[in-house]
């Protein structure tokens, strides 16, 4: 099953690099560019608004699923067209509900209207995740895989040709940015149902109402982690445009930072993706999982070390190289968030297993308490410190949701605390880091010097043995 994992995180990694790093750094930060901070700032708390009410939308279904479907693959037949057919109905109801709440939030006009289109896009970003969800818990993950670019490679071509093809003479609207998210999300929804119904070869419109009251039964914790999470994760730019007097423009500095971190985010979530069906799977057959634990947090733990090391030494560096206004404010932001994308990494690995076990109940106690601390940090910073207030809630709110994440895997998985292996993470944050932040004044190109510090981490992680040279060989040998 390692060896599995690793193989196929390798190719997935792949296709994501060759994507989502232009459509980042290329597109998405074009569209904040040439739309300017205040105009974005109409889009970002709008789109985090749109996925507060998630959990109508989804209700848990789609890590219910994954894990089910990973568990008895035999059931897909029997459950594609239930599943899918709840999930149009509360399609329906999460939009209704989005806009009721839109409304009495004071959202009217363009916001109101772009609201609608997002909370459409959510629905088919949300429809397109399940079925990939069904794709991945056949272990199909390289099928998986190019779903999960579609979108993203078609968003990148309708974009170019709208920023740069020169038929608009420079001008751009963000309603733009979210039609083209619209049709991106249609054609790869229709893909993805297609290849789907091929393994189902069964589909009915009959909703089994049965079926549907087990579905949201079984499902009910899931929706209560994906409601509890959203709200942690999502009020930050929401809370920034309505407590400060000028939020939109605000919002629009915070979510320059704040965009950027979710995009190295991407390579986390692309870890759960794999290893929620992987841990369901060997949970399901009695195998121990720790050496995958062990395994997964190396891999992840070390790149976003290395990552978040370099943007907090060069965060206006970076910024300046992407954004063309606003650079030494969304700086200060961005290096704070970026010591919280450690502890996000993280999640991905502990939350995750607990998710495969069904340790639901311990992951919404934590993510209860974490969404009140978030909230009342907010509440408090924002005011006082404005956007960079957001950030630093943000710190202490992951922060604390991974330490818990990790004390409650130990404790429910039986895991030791082993001291050597703590220790060699001691030592390749405190060498690492030592000499990374010593050599500084060493590189006149800040991005010579994050080449350095990615080489010098991997080679700490070869030395300490977290990293083994013959893995890697194998790995490379596709045995």
């Amino acid at each position: 099953m390692q060896r599995k994992f690793i193989n196929n995180l390798i190719f997935i990694l792949f296709l994501n690099l060759l994507v989502k790093p232009f459509w980042i750094l290329g597109i998405d930060v074009a569209v904040q560019n040439r739309v300017g901070a205040e105009e974005y700032g109409l889009y970002a708390p709008l789109f985090s608004f749109a996925i507060l009410l998630n959990i109508i939308l989804d209700f848990g279904i789609t890590n219910y699923n994954n894990r089910n479907i990973a568990q008895h693959a035999h059931m897909l037949r029997r459950y594609f067209s239930g599943i899918f057919n709840v999930k149009l109905i509360l399609g329906v109801l999460y939009l209704a509900t989005t806009l009721l709440f839109g409304f009495v939030f004071g959202y009217e006009g363009r916001a109101f209207w772009l609201l609608f289109v997002l909370g459409v896009n959510q629905i088919m970003a949300s429809m397109i995740l399940y079925l990939r969800s069904n794709i991945s818990g056949l272990h199909l993950f390289k099928t998986e895989g190019i779903l999960s670019i579609m979108d993203r490679v078609m968003m990148i071509g309708l974009c170019s040709i709208l920023l740069w093809s020169g038929y608009f003479e420079g001008k751009f609207e963000i309603e733009w940015f979210v039609y083209a998210q619209f049709w991106a999300y249609f054609i790869t929804g229709t893909v993805a149902f297609i290849l789907v119904y091929l393994k189902a070869e069964f589909y009915t419109m009959k909703i089994d109402l049965v079926l549907f009251r087990i579905i949201l039964k079984q499902s009910l914790p899931f929706a209560l982690l994906v409601l509890l999470m959203s709200f942690y994760y999502r009020l930050d730019t929401v809370m920034v445009e309505r407590l400060l007097p000028d939020g939109r423009v605000q919002a629009g500095i915070y979510y320059q930072a704040y965009r950027l971190m979710e995009g190295f985010n991407m390579f986390g979530y692309l870890f759960a993706g794999l290893l929620l069906p992987i841990f369901s799977r060997m949970l399901k057959n009695k195998e121990s999982v720790a050496k995958l634990v062990q395994t997964s947090f190396n891999l992840i733990f070390i790149p976003a070390v290395a990552v978040a090391l370099v943007s907090v030494l060069y965060p206006q560096e970076i910024m300046d190289l992407l954004y063309v206004a606003n650079i030494i404010e969304s700086a200060e932001i961005f290096s704070v968030l970026m010591l919280s994308f450690i502890a996000i990494s993280l999640t991905y690995v502990y939350g995750t297993l607990l998710t495969a076990n069904g340790s639901l109940k311990h992951l919404n106690a934590i993510s209860l308490i974490g969404l009140v601390l978030n909230f009342v940090s907010n509440w408090v910073m924002i005011p006082i410190y404005g956007a960079w207030g957001a950030a630093v809630a943000t710190l202490i709110t992951q922060f604390f949701v991974i330490f818990a994440q990790i004390i409650i895997t130990k404790s429910v998985f039986k895991m030791k605390y082993e001291f050597p292996f703590v220790l060699k993470q001691f030592i390749l944050i405190g060498v690492g880091g030592g000499l990374s932040i010593y050599s500084v004044s060493y590189f006149s190109d800040f991005r010579i010097h994050a080449v350095a510090i990615a080489t010098l981490f991997g080679a700490l992680a070869l030395i300490l043995g977290l990293v083994k040279k013959s893995d890697v060989v194998k790995v490379l040998k596709g045995s």
